[in-house]
Formats: C-alpha cells, sequence, structure tokens
C-alpha cells in the first residue's frame, strides 16, 4: 500500500474540507394539512401520512 512520505500541511488540509458545510434544511407548508415539514419527506398529521399534498397512508383503527 502507498503511504504518504511527507505530512500534509494544515492548510492543505484545510483547503479539502472548505466544500464540507451545513447546509439549512428547506422548509414547504403543506397545502393539506397546513403544517410545516422539510421538504421531500413524508409528514404524519393526525395518524395519516401525506407526501406532496396526497393522501398516501391511514393508520389502521384499533381492534377491540
Amino acid at each position: 500500500m502507498p503511504n504518504p512520505k511527507r505530512r500534509h500541511s494544515q492548510q492543505r488540509s484545510a483547503k479539502r474540507r472548505t466544500h464540507y458545510k451545513a447546509q439549512e434544511l428547506t422548509l414547504t407548508k403543506d397545502t393539506v394539512t397546513g403544517e410545516t415539514h422539510v421538504r421531500h419527506r413524508a409528514v404524519v398529521s393526525e395518524g395519516k401520512l401525506f407526501y406532496k399534498g396526497k393522501l398516501v397512508a391511514e393508520k389502521a383503527p384499533a381492534k377491540a
């Protein structure tokens, strides 16, 4: 396996890491429920699962 002959400087490492940064989440208001949620994620509201403003799944009623 090849190994580096010399140590990388701190400046060189920092240059490489300048692109790693936290990004702010994009929030959207749901058209059906009116709740704020992260984009491109399903959101649960009152036991129902919504995605892109459409009902995807409902919680099954509890058995007695």
